[in-house]
């Protein structure tokens, strides 16, 4: 199994990299703003296992080959941030399924929510340098590769999760704040300039 002493250093070290606000965890206060914690859960998902692949292949060595490919990141990048920056406008307009109404819920569906997660966590290049150098001095040769890595990525999507639950809710709170009279329409703007923020982010990072 991994070493008890290097777990101990990893998991508050990634703890405080997964709560500094970043791309996904802006997507996750957004979305939590507009569409609500529970409907949130399913871009959860789809980040979780977009960052948990992203390790995986870092651990093994995937991904030094993709950084040396990086046009396979760029279409990624561009079509993903197109995407977002896409839906941020319509929600700036107060247009389409993720944007916020107080009096019927969104039919955003499950499939796009869990894309746009999935996209985000393996398009963000940033993400596969990180995990590429943390990763690996944690990986011990003593040990075999398969239970270490597996505790490691367990830690990884824990800490994501908590995060994108603390980030998730706290735009849930600013939307039961704002959405009082005429103010839905500034949540509205405020929900889709961070979305487009987002896509922007995504597509130049």
């Amino acid at each position: 199994m991994i070493d008890v002493a290097a777990l101990a250093v990893f998991i508050p070290t990634f703890f405080f990299v997964s709560i500094t606000p970043g791309m996904c965890m802006t997507l996750a206060m957004t979305l939590g703003m507009s569409i609500g914690v529970r409907r949130t859960l399913w871009m959860m998902i789809g980040e979780l296992l977009g960052v948990a692949s992203v390790a995986i292949a870092a651990v093994l060595g995937v991904a030094s080959v993709m950084l040396n490919y990086p046009n396979a990141f760029d279409i990624l990048k561009w079509v993903g941030g197109a995407y977002l920056i896409y839906i941020g406008i319509n929600m700036w307009r107060a247009k389409g399924k993720m944007s916020i109404d107080t009096h019927s819920p969104s039919d955003v569906s499950r499939q796009s929510l869990f894309t746009q997660g999935f996209v985000t966590a393996i398009a963000n290049p940033k993400g596969w340098a990180f995990m590429i150098s943390l990763l690996p001095p944690f990986i011990s040769v003593e040990h075999a590769l398969a239970p270490q890595l597996l505790v490691l990525v367990l830690v990884i999507m824990i800490s994501e999760f908590i995060c994108m639950l603390a980030y998730a809710t706290g735009g849930k709170s600013l939307r039961l704040f704002l959405s009082r009279g005429d103010n839905i329409k500034w949540l509205n703007r405020i929900a889709g300039s961070l979305m487009v923020l987002v896509g922007i982010w995504l597509a130049l990072g």
